[in-house]
This record gives C-alpha cells, sequence and structure tokens, in this order.
C-alpha cells in the first residue's frame, strides 16, 4: 500500500511548499516529477516533428508519439489506438465532435439531451450546433442530491433524440452520472452519446466499451498530466465517416489545386506540428496513476472527504452541495458559508495558504438550478493528507469571524 508522505516526494510543488494545502485538484492536479522528466526527455533527445522526416530523430519521436497513444487508449479501455485523437483538451475535444460529427448529423427539428450539471465545456458545442442546424436542447434535471434519475432520462430521451452530451462526474457535486443505463437506453433510440470524462478519468477505471460511449473525452491536467493535452475516443466507425474538425499540414494523404484525400485515423484529426512531447508526458501520467492503483486512490480521497463533510455538518451555517455520502463525491466538496460569499471565503483561506475554487465553476445552469449565484469548492486527490484537512476545516471555521459575524 503506498504511503502518502512518501508520494508527495514525488511532487516537487508539494515537497517545496509544505506550508500550502492544494484543494483545487479538480481544476488541474499537481505534477509528479516523472511527468516533466519525461516531457524534458523528448526534447533532449528526440526533439524533431514526428510522422515527417526518415531520419532517425524524427522516427523516434514518431515511435514515442504512437507509443503515448497506445497507453492512453489502452487505459480507457478503446479498441485500438487509433479510435484515440490527441487534442488541447476536453473542450476541444466536444467541440471536434459537434463541428464534425454533429453538423452533418443534426437537423432541423431533431433534439439534443443534455444534463443541467454539465461544464459549460459540454454545453456551448451544442447551444452553436442547434442554433445553426434548427434543432432543440432538451435538458435533464438531476434530484436534489444531484443524480439523474432512470424516470429522468426515459422520459427526455425519445426518438427525435439525435445525440445525449452527459458529463460522467460532474465538477461542482462530484456525482457520477449513470453513463451505461444512459447510452444504453439513448441507443435504443438511435442517438449518439457523447461523454466528457474530464472530471472521472482521475478517480475511476474508465472503460469506454463497458460504458458503450460512442465519444469519450477528457484532459491531461486533470490527471497529472501537461496543461495543453487531451484526447478524444470515439468508435472507430463513426470517426471514420467523419470529415477533419482542422485543415493543414500532416492530416492529409495527398492534395492537388483542386482538392484533397484525407490521412487514415487518427492522423485526418490532427491537423500540423503535433504536441507529442506533452501526449507523452501524458502517457507518463497515466502510468504513474496506474501505479497508485485505483484501490488506494479511492479510498484516500474517500477517507479525506468523509472527514472534512463530516465536520462541516457541524456547523449550521455551512450548505453542502451533493450527496450526503462521502463516496460519492469523487474527492469534490461544493459548499457555501451562509452570510460569506464564495470569493470572500476563497481570498480569506488563500491568507492562511489554503487553497481552495470559489464561482460558477464553468456550470452556470447548473447555479441557477441549485439557486445559487456561486459556490466554494474543495477537491482533494489521493496526495492529500488528514493533517491538510485538519487545517482547512481550522481555517474555515474561523472565516465568519473574520468577516465580521459573532456566533452565539
Amino acid at each position: 500500500m503506498p504511503d502518502v508522505k512518501h508520494i508527495r516526494n514525488d511532487f516537487p510543488i508539494l515537497r517545496d511548499h509544505p506550508d500550502v494545502v492544494y484543494f483545487d485538484n479538480a481544476a488541474t492536479a499537481q505534477r509528479p516529477s516523472c511527468v516533466t522528466e519525461e516531457i524534458r526527455k523528448f526534447y533532449d533527445e528526440t526533439n524533431a516533428n514526428p510522422l515527417r522526416g526518415l531520419y532517425d530523430w524524427s522516427m523516434e519521436a514518431t515511435a514515442r508519439y504512437e507509443e503515448a497513444r497506445a497507453v492512453c487508449a489502452s487505459f480507457i479501455g478503446a479498441a485500438r489506438p487509433e479510435e484515440l485523437i490527441f487534442t488541447r483538451n476536453t473542450t476541444e475535444a466536444l467541440n471536434l465532435v459537434a463541428y464534425a460529427f454533429g453538423a452533418e448529423h443534426i437537423s432541423a427539428g431533431d433534439e439534443i439531451v443534455l444534463s443541467v450539471t454539465e461544464h459549460h465545456s459540454n454545453i456551448l458545442p451544442w447551444q452553436m450546433l442547434a442554433e445553426k442546424n434548427g434543432a432543440a436542447l432538451v435538458w435533464l434535471e438531476p434530484d436534489e442530491e444531484g443524480f439523474i434519475t432512470a424516470e429522468e432520462y426515459r422520459a427526455k430521451i425519445t426518438e427525435k433524440t439525435k445525440l445525449v452530451a452527459i458529463g460522467h462526474v460532474s465538477n461542482v457535486l462530484g456525482v457520477t452520472h449513470p453513463v451505461k443505463d444512459i447510452a444504453a437506453y439513448a441507443h435504443e433510440k438511435g442517438a449518439v452519446v457523447v461523454v466528457d470524462g474530464a472530471q472521472a478519468v482521475p478517480h475511476m477505471a474508465v472503460d469506454v466499451k463497458e460504458l458503450d460511449a460512442d465519444f469519450y473525452a477528457f484532459s491531461g491536467h486533470k490527471l497529472m498530466g501537461p496543461m495543453g493535452i487531451g484526447a478524444l475516443y470515439g468508435k472507430y466507425a463513426l470517426l471514420e465517416q467523419m470529415q477533419p474538425f482542422l485543415r493543414g499540414g500532416e492530416m492529409i494523404e495527398y492534395v492537388t489545386r483542386e482538392e484533397a484525400t484525407w490521412a487514415e485515423l487518427p492522423h485526418k484529426f490532427e491537423a500540423g506540428t503535433v504536441n507529442a512531447a506533452d501526449a507523452c508526458g501524458m502517457a507518463r501520467a497515466v502510468a504513474y496513476l496506474q501505479d497508485i492503483g485505483w484501490d488506494f486512490l479511492r479510498k484516500q480521497e474517500d477517507l479525506l472527504v468523509a472527514k472534512m463533510m463530516a465536520e462541516m455538518e457541524k456547523l449550521p451555517y455551512i450548505r453542502i452541495f451533493g450527496s450526503k455520502d462521502p463516496a460519492k463525491h469523487n474527492g469534490i466538496v461544493t459548499f457555501t458559508i451562509e452570510g460569506v460569499h464564495p470569493h470572500d471565503i476563497s481570498s480569506v483561506l488563500n491568507e492562511d495558504r489554503v487553497c481552495i475554487r470559489a464561482g460558477h465553476h464553468c456550470a452556470q445552469p447548473l447555479m441557477q438550478f441549485l439557486k445559487v449565484g456561486s459556490t466554494a469548492r474543495a477537491s482533494v486527490y489521493f496526495y492529500n493528507t488528514e493533517e491538510e484537512v485538519d487545517i482547512f476545516l481550522r481555517h474555515l471555521k474561523n472565516i465568519r469571524g473574520v468577516m465580521g459575524f459573532r456566533e452565539d
């Protein structure tokens, strides 16, 4: 069983700043030194354009890039590496689906089903598509703890539904949506299912074949990889029929003055010089996460969230959003303090070297559904400690006093 204090030595920023409590892991995770070393190794040893040169450095760069693809594809259970397309992030991956698939398959009168719990990245592309093609948006609404029930999705997904966009895990509530069941029902109705996996992939084993997702998007930086690299999984048959999202170098097979033919998958979706070094870094992060193991990761996250929620629930002026079961939060505790704006909560905690997120978390439809303008969010990862939770709680209990409230 890994030891948390030993693990923290793998993270220079945590090791060198022991006075800082970092509880904004849902926004971006910290990186172990092996990830940055992998990136440096690519540039130090094989700094050449992949896929283009017939000399040793370029061929080695190509090999490392494609090996990274294979690692990331296997990580989420893809049937073959060609089903994984490297993108800049989850947002770009979802836009790729909207433009390259949705534009050709969504027509006037069709319906796109999505949840009010979605991150804006899984809302705005579908709003654009619906407006452009004359489709209608249909919204799934969660129950009081944030879960989408079978009754809800069965009522909203109909024969008119052509696409369902659903987040695997909410970045605000931490709840895990029943993606497998939703996909099965959507497929019965002839719809395609697009999953935003940004918050799920860092916290649980994901098998896209088992989920039967048609598309699945995720980012590197949330699972300890580099910023600016992400991936889109797509079923091979769907990707093959799609037109490229971007056009330019490397994604072509042949170009004349009048026309062009596209390269084979996955390269037809990866125009221009690829982000090979960061792809290698993301693959190294995946390997590190697999070495840590899901059992340890979940046990540590659940321990920290349970400790946090148990103490916060004793304070009558704190409202916690989402499930009452700490094990269903995926490391996320979102809350408000009566009479204190979330931005003030974050600012006061920052004075005590505690980092949390405050705002609408790019989920304004969910904020509207919850009838709040914004919330505070503390999010833990496996390298966080019980001592850090104690520090967070101690300072949290002082916030109303700092803001001028007197507790009776």
